[in-house]
């Protein structure tokens, strides 16, 4: 017997059932498994962690201590939930991603037993209150879908939802006067309960509203609880004090359901939430969760993410890439949020109902963060969600006088700076999203926000600029200006409307007004025409400053709309690439004071904070692409981790992760309005996307690697494609474009000209 020749065939067998096993996982994982929402959930991260479906209202996940007395304190629980936290409160049903603001976490819902307890648990003390210490273990979240064990109520918890349901599961190993607390009082960060109702309906069913102010100014929140089993005893409690009757109305309305676990364990609740009324959200349950079978909707959960996903299929050999790639997708789909009912009434911005609205009203709309990219993305993959967008922004226009900035639940939060709904209209404009009736509407709707006498728009009228003595953070509010008013004139003159056309645009160079000779820099002015000084280019404190989160480095590149215009004010090419270059080779020392959103630092280009996410596409305006493709790869790696503290900075309701999305497809909108995507250095080998309109269109790279990172030759439909970008509209015609790759940075001449490849 040939031992050497048996083992050889055993080692033979062996690796090809391993090689198979791993092809046939591949073809079988779905993409959903490649998902990891703890990404980001550590440090300045803030994402949500939890169980929804895309874009719902309804965010049901672990709410935490916020650690106010920590360094930044507390801000690194504006989600609700840290990765480094090991204590669970309990579990609410409203939560915020990626914000750099707290708020939400409405509706706390504890599952326990032992002793009644109505006031949270003190910090790693959980016999001070309600709550539950746990095991990172026993913690599992995938999309749709939350599981962890309560280490002090021996309760095992699985969640997930519908757009308007929360769906709880628990099992009681520990039986003894086991209950349900409901705590409408609780609150953290901004937020603050101003008038809180629960009712007993029948022995199975609860309603309410939780009225509250915070970031969101008038919030108002309505829903309806329904148990899987009887509820033996409710009480009522007014904060700590027990209340006869089936009801309690107050500032910090509480109820304590009990059952008999030792009869059954297992509990589902059902949690609809509404903006409208009581009843709604009872309908809004009858119409997504009519039944108490929790796989059911855990099962449907899953389908409709693993949908949203697979408008997007890459072909990699990297995992780690495609776990990030998947990631960025399901961080770009938790917001904005649904903010309506099944039958599509919803609650304006000036408190009004509004009934069968013919869009589906959104909210948490981080219009200053996500017109960068997101906006753009969602345009090529998800346009039916921009008009809705569009839709949504063109009600809140008319119910509040002006085109919002930072919508959270039905209040104006005016958080950030400029007029970000401009310029995501106008992209949307251009990109024929918004129906041909409501054009002009929509378009008098940004001209009307654009000349109102307020928010330093009075000063650009007078002065032709934002002057520093007179308002905080000017430089910042005035270039934001500029890149809207370059949409209201692209709109405008698209519309005939000339004379319209010509004063806008005259608008978006008044940001050349803000260039200071003296500092090579962008520059606070003063109401007497000086510049501020003495100046320092690396200085920036939050709020007072003349920008925001950032400093003149990050803001001399601001001019998305006008890049051949930037380069003229900086000498030419020739200096504009010098200092491009010092952007990512200058110290990255920041000043005593600098906001934290100043993060993930190269040189003073900062990936953490959204004014710098165009700028590494800038050398293409310059000919010299593979410094992007150097640029775009080195933020991938050193900015993207498949960690819990894998960004670099807030992820902001989706356009950090956009970036991400964007470059590891090979492009970027470097200017949100112009229609064209602007190429960088791919990392699959192959993407599908499976547009809306029923069109393929493929990117193909060829003899990609890490090494072979620059691009030398590009195919479009089989022919020489000579640009280094793509026009939207040939993207949404279907079709394939081919990246060849190789080793060797700018040996394509075409890169090399001197003229400008990024043009019309």
């Amino acid at each position: 017997m040939n031992i050497s020749k048996i083992v050889k065939n055993g080692v033979a067998a062996g690796f090809l059932t391993l090689l198979v096993g791993h092809i046939a996982d591949a073809q079988t994982k779905p993409l959903t498994g490649y998902v990891n929402p703890f990404i980001g959930s550590e440090e300045h991260g803030h994402v949500f962690v939890g169980a929804n479906v895309p874009f719902g209202a309804v965010q049901l996940g672990p709410t935490q201590i916020g650690r106010s007395w920590d360094e930044f304190h507390g801000w690194d629980w504006c989600s609700g939930y840290n990765y480094i936290s090991r204590e669970i409160l309990g579990f609410t049903h409203t939560h915020l991603s990626g914000t750099g603001i707290g708020d939400l976490n409405d509706l706390m819902i504890v599952p326990a037993n032992g002793p009644l307890q109505l006031r949270p648990m003190k910090f790693e003390k959980p016999e001070t209150g309600y709550g539950s210490l746990f095991s990172k273990q026993s913690e599992q979240c995938h999309p749709g879908f939350y599981q962890v064990h309560l280490d002090k109520y021996d309760v095992d918890v699985k969640l997930t939802a519908t757009e308007r349901v929360g769906i709880h599961q628990y099992h009681y190993n520990k039986t003894g006067n086991a209950h349900i607390l409901v705590d409408l009082g609780f609150a953290m960060n901004w937020d603050s309960p101003v008038k809180t109702f629960i009712q007993q309906v029948n022995d199975s069913t609860f309603t309410g509203y939780r009225f509250s102010t915070g970031w969101s100014k008038d919030q108002r929140l309505y829903f309806a609880i329904r148990t899987s089993q009887p509820i033996l005893k409710a009480e009522f409690y007014s904060d700590s004090t027990l209340q006869n009757g089936k009801q309690v109305e107050g500032k910090q309305a509480k109820a304590a359901l009990f059952f008999d676990a030792a009869r059954n364990p297992n509990m589902i609740l059902k949690v609809a939430l509404s903006p409208v009324s009581e009843d709604n959200a009872l309908a809004n349950m009858a119409a997504e969760a009519p039944s108490a079978n929790f796989e059911v909707y855990r099962t449907k959960a899953d389908q409709v993410w693993e949908k949203s996903l697979g408008a997007i299929q890459v072909e990699t050999r990297n995992d780690t890439n495609k776990e990030l790639f998947y990631t960025a997708l399901y961080h770009m789909f938790l917001g904005p949020t649904l903010f309506n009912d099944a039958n599509n009434d919803y609650r304006g911005t000036d408190k009004q109902v509004y009934k069968n609205a013919a869009f589906k009203n959104l909210t948490t709309m981080s219009l200053w963060d996500i017109y960068r990219g997101w906006g753009p993305f969602m345009s090529i993959v998800k346009p039916s969600l921009v008009k809705d967008i569009a839709g949504s922004m063109l009600a809140i226009h008319q119910q509040q006088g002006r085109l919002p900035v930072w919508p959270l639940v039905g209040s104006e939060t005016d958080c950030m700076v400029g007029s970000p709904a401009i310029i995501i209209l106008a992209d949307a404009f251009g990109k024929g999203l918004i129906p041909v009736g409501q054009r002009e509407q929509v378009y008098e709707a940004m001209k009307h926000t654009a000349q109102r006498d307020s928010m330093g728009l009075q000063y650009l009228n007078k002065l032709s600029y934002i002057p520093a003595d007179k308002m905080h953070e000017s430089v910042a509010w005035a270039m934001e200006y500029a890149i809207a008013d370059a949409g209201i004139a692209k709109v405008a003159a698209a519309l005939g409307k000339k004379a319209d056309a010509a004063y806008f645009t005259k608008r978006s160079q008044l940001y050349k007004l803000y260039y200071d000779k003296q500092t090579a820099f962008f520059n606070g002015r003063f109401e007497n025409g000086q510049f501020r000084r003495p100046f320092d280019p690396f200085y920036s404190v939050p709020v007072t400053s003349d920008y925001t989160e950032g400093n003149a480095w990050q803001y001399l590149f601001l001019v998305p709309q006008d890049v051949h215009g930037l380069i003229g004010l900086l000498g030419g090419e020739k200096t504009f690439k010098s200092r491009l270059d010092s952007l990512f080779t200058v110290s990255s020392e920041l000043r005593e004071g600098a906001a934290p959103d100043i993060s993930g630092l190269i040189g003073q280009y900062a990936h953490g904070n959204e004014p710098s996410h165009h700028i590494t596409y800038l050398y293409n305006y310059l000919g010299e692409p593979w410094k992007t493709a150097d640029l775009v790869r080195e933020v991938m790696q050193k900015f993207y981790k498949p960690t819990p503290n894998g960004l670099s900075g807030n992820e902001d309701v989706g356009q950090m992760s956009a970036w991400y999305a964007f470059s590891a497809l090979g492009m970027y909108s470097v200017n949100p309005m112009e229609g064209k995507y602007v190429f960088g250095s791919p990392l699959f080998d192959s993407a599908t996307l499976r547009l809306e309109n029923g069109k393929t269109f493929t990117i193909k790279s060829k003899d990609n690697s890490d090494q072979n990172k620059y691009i030398q030759k590009i195919e479009f439909n089989g022919k020489p494609y000579p640009y280094t970008y793509i026009r939207h509209k040939d993207l949404m015609e279907g079709g394939e474009l081919v990246f060849l790759h190789g080793l060797q940075a700018g040996q394509d001449l075409r890169c090399k000209r001197s003229e400008p490849t990024v043009r019309g």
